[in-house]
């Protein structure tokens, strides 16, 4: 088997609610099976969201649940895939810090798991809450050490 010029064992995919963030976990499974790699999805909570949980206008536990159906949808793409996944939620805004965003979050995440490669989801900014990744692409295209795919 010729060697490949990456060496990957963890490939992280930030993930929303959006049909990108979807396309972008097939894009990380696929990777990561190629490279008999682990996959971990990060479900990055918006400003809206982090507002309202704050506000306590909104139930942590229906957040949580959104949550779930967000990182089952990676996992059931990598069971699909055999390729083993891992999930996390962060939140991609701050009342506190200015430098608390989504791409940040993606860049300290894939940071603090030791991620080999990131694919991130590019996504036309329509205005749903539940999108938060639209900014991201860019930001973790710019400041990322490890390679970074952007679908």
């Amino acid at each position: 088997m010729p060697s490949r010029p990456l060496s990957i064992d963890l490939v992280l995919v930030p993930v929303d609610q959006s049909e990108e963030a979807t396309r972008a976990a097939e894009y990380a499974v696929a990777i990561a099976a190629e490279y008999d790699a682990a996959v971990h999805a990060v479900h990055v909570l918006g400003e809206d969201v982090v507002r309202a949980i704050e506000r306590g206008a909104v139930d942590e536990d229906a957040v949580f649940e959104e949550s779930r159906a967000v990182t089952d949808t990676v996992s059931g793409i990598a069971d699909d895939a055999d390729v083993s996944v891992s999930t996390s939620v962060a939140y991609g805004f701050s009342t506190t810090s200015k430098l608390l965003h989504p791409g940040s979050v993606v860049l300290d995440t894939a940071e603090e798991l030791d991620a080999d490669f990131i694919v991130v989801p590019r996504e036309p900014v329509s205005g749903d809450p539940g999108e938060v990744l639209a900014k991201a692409a860019e930001y973790v295209l710019l400041y990322a050490s490890q390679p970074v795919l952007s679908v």
